[in-house]
């Protein structure tokens, strides 16, 4: 992924652990999430869990969208206190939501650059910007996506694909991933896929959330589920199968897998 974009990006400062610790996040009585402590390493960490468990919420206190009532967040060592998304961007994170983000009216070119300039606090010319543009499309979608046409003019797939190379265009150092290929067919999930393994083994932290188990077995590193709002456990690649997720996740289910 690195040798899409070349020499043409800046890559944010390394990042090697972001912990929480007894992060909480409560909505008037209701408990989203509750006492959370979690340390996040180089690698692919999915969170895991049914509707409601809290699984979205730790990724918006991550992100920055919400501010968590209670614990604190902490960046190779140093704690840190995020009040926006811009401000987790300014510390190396890219997020990629479940929801197409994009301007439809704007080119797909300037969609992949959104923010990109305040985020680096440096310009690029437009040049240097389609030739990183085009290679991570290249890596991301089986056919081509023309860099000069409206994004909301796209399909649904290729809109969600240039989202996919916006969070990519900066070469974060923690990748959030919320549900991101939902919109995806098999073909293009897979290149996404190959893209983020190959980003994980450079030694950067992806946080990956997906509710299906063929996806969660090929990428974790390690699993987290997560259970009304509560962290049940965590499990090592080596671990993981599907019986013993899907029984952490709704033991009174019963639920058997061959």
């Amino acid at each position: 992924m690195q040798s899409a974009c070349g020499g043409n990006v800046r890559q944010a400062s390394p990042v090697t652990s972001l912990v929480i610790e007894n992060v909480g996040k409560r909505y008037g009585e209701t408990v989203a999430l509750a006492d959370a402590t979690l340390n996040f390493r180089p690698g692919i960490h999915t969170i895991l869990g049914e509707n409601g468990s809290g699984k979205s919420t730790m990724l918006k206190v991550l992100s920055g969208v919400i501010a968590p009532s209670e614990g604190r967040m902490v960046l190779d060592g140093r704690t840190i206190s995020a009040s926006s998304p811009r401000d987790m961007q300014d510390l190396g994170v890219s997020t990629v939501f479940q929801e197409v983000l994009i301007a439809p009216h704007r080119a797909v070119l300037d969609n992949i650059f959104l923010g990109y300039d305040g985020f680096f606090r440096r310009s690029l010319d437009r040049a240097r910007r389609r030739t990183a543009a085009e290679g991570l499309l290249a890596l991301l979608s089986r056919f081509p996506i023309d860099l000069d046409v409206p994004a909301g003019t796209l399909a649904l797939a290729a809109q969600q694909l240039v989202v996919i190379a916006r969070a990519f265009i900066r070469l974060p150092s923690i990748l959030l991933l919320d549900e991101a290929t939902a919109a995806l067919d098999y073909a293009d999930r897979d290149l996404v896929f190959e893209a983020v393994e190959d980003y994980a083994g450079a030694g950067n932290i992806v946080i990956f959330i997906s509710h299906r188990m063929e996806e969660v077995k090929r990428l974790s590193d390690r699993v987290t589920v997560l259970r009304s709002g509560r962290i049940i456990e965590t499990i090592e690649r080596d671990g993981i199968t599907s019986q013993r997720l899907l029984d952490l996740m709704a033991p009174e289910a019963h639920i058997h897998v061959e």
